[in-house]
């Protein structure tokens, strides 16, 4: 095992790699996985918080995912997107056209979460400069907002607190400040915060001057910044806006779509709108294989349409509408219907909620929030140093009790498999309670 960590350290590059010590990490060796667990190199079990990285909906180990992902591939690995079609894609696009609301009918298959965000912009660009409006290309997003790894899809990401040497485009895009409602100053009722923050919108629209700007995208809950969920009422309010000046909205599911509220999407089933675009992936096949969607309204698609001149739209990867994937996608979505895991995950989302609520009682956690199976407890710091400090802290204190949790400086955030029984729930919330009290005692 001493190996594989050694040649890890010596030759692979990790995601979010602190670039002083890249070289230094010593990362859990995982060795295998079933249900909602994981299994260490020395046999140790742990409760996986994170569900993999917001994903394995389905659980670990499912014998008819890989015996379907195994005949797919005897059958058929791999064939060109560019000139050839496949029953496997043909079939999930239709089932996510209609799992999509309203009119969002076009499906076009991507890599990942990074490269749906990057084909909904591309999309956007496509349609302005074929309807004559050059200058309308600018974007609206969200501090603490994220949308992936590439370099559009980076552009609107609105890590502030990362400390970065990348370039992105700031000529394309606009931040919104936080609406995270915790945040908001002593005094001010959720309503106030929630006028304040549509008036963020309405202002940039109006400085930016909507002649300029495209597109507004949204995360329904900004997961990577820590499950901050808007004020409610700000969804729709800002969808309406994004209407009134002719806006597309962009919906980013890749963390909320299938399943984590309890439905396949929850633009409109949880927040009452039908977005002009919605960008998935993770749960789209519970993270057995990479895939990701991004879903286009017939709206968009009737203004994309090039009837008087043979247009291309040159967008698309070696890998879209791959045949396992897509048969991955479609088992995971069978699973899920055929177990009710939707119905699973609203029965049990009381029970997890008010267990995250109770962590509030500990003097180092200043707030506790979440939906669905999505939570985050955010921890009491002076300071960023301070703040990472405890996050580590607790990070440690769960992981030596057999829970993994994902840090995020001073915040803990989970998103369990969402076939995480009841009792299991408890186990998960009494680990958190004692590494808080741990956590708590040694801070004095």
């Amino acid at each position: 095992m001493e190996t594989l960590h050694e040649w890890d350290r010596l030759h692979q590059i990790h995601p979010w790699a602190a670039m002083d010590a890249y070289q230094g990490y010593d990362n859990m060796l995982v060795d295998t996985a079933d249900g909602i667990y994981l299994w260490d190199g020395n046999g140790k079990r742990f409760l996986d918080g994170p569900g993999g990285m917001w994903c394995v909906q389905i659980g670990y180990g499912r014998d008819e995912m890989a015996d379907a992902i195994a005949e797919q591939v005897r059958k058929l690995p791999y064939t060109s997107p560019f000139t050839n079609t496949t029953e496997p894609s043909a079939v999930l696009a239709k089932k996510l056209a209609e799992m999509a609301p309203g009119d969002l009918n076009n499906v076009f298959f991507t890599t990942g979460g990074s490269t749906a965000v990057d084909t909904a912009l591309r999309t956007m660009h496509f349609m302005n400069n074929r309807l004559g409006r050059k200058n309308k290309k600018i974007v609206i997003a969200r501090e603490k907002g994220y949308h992936g790894s590439t370099y559009l899809a980076h552009s609107v990401t609105g890590k502030e607190r990362d400390k970065t040497r990348f370039d992105t485009e700031s000529r394309l895009v606009r931040f919104l400040p936080d609406v995270n409602p915790y945040n908001r100053p002593d005094g001010k009722s959720v309503e106030d915060w929630c006028d304040e923050k549509v008036g963020d919108l309405e202002r940039m629209i109006e400085e930016v001057g909507a002649e300029n700007v495209g597109a507004f995208i949204a995360e329904p809950i900004l997961s990577s910044g820590g499950v901050i969920v808007p004020p409610p009422g700000y969804h729709k309010r800002t969808f309406d806006l994004c209407r009134k000046h002719d806006i597309l909205y962009i919906s980013d599911e890749v963390v909320t779509g299938f399943g984590r509220l309890g439905h396949w999407f929850c633009s409109e089933e949880v927040f009452g709108i039908q977005p002009d675009m919605i960008t998935c992936a993770k749960g789209l096949t519970s993270g057995y294989l990479p895939l990701g969607a991004c879903i286009i309204s017939d709206r968009v698609m009737e203004r994309c349409s090039s009837p008087d001149e043979p247009v291309l739209f040159s967008n698309g990867f070696t890998y879209s509408g791959h045949p396992v994937s897509c048969v991955a996608a479609l088992k995971n979505i069978e699973i899920m219907e055929r177990e009710r895991i939707l119905e699973h995950v609203r029965e049990v989302t009381p029970h997890f909620q008010d267990r995250l609520q109770q962590l509030r009682k500990f003097p180092i956690v200043g707030d506790a929030r979440g939906m669905g199976l999505l939570g985050c407890i955010e921890g009491k710091g002076r300071n960023l140093e301070e703040e990472r400090e405890l996050g580590n802290m607790i990070d440690e204190a769960c992981e030596e009790l057999g829970l993994l949790v994902r840090p995020l400086i001073n915040m803990a955030v989970f998103s369990p498999p969402l076939v995480i029984t009841l009792e299991q729930i408890d186990d998960m919330f009494d680990i958190l309670e004692t590494a808080l009290a741990n956590v708590t005692r040694k801070l004095g």
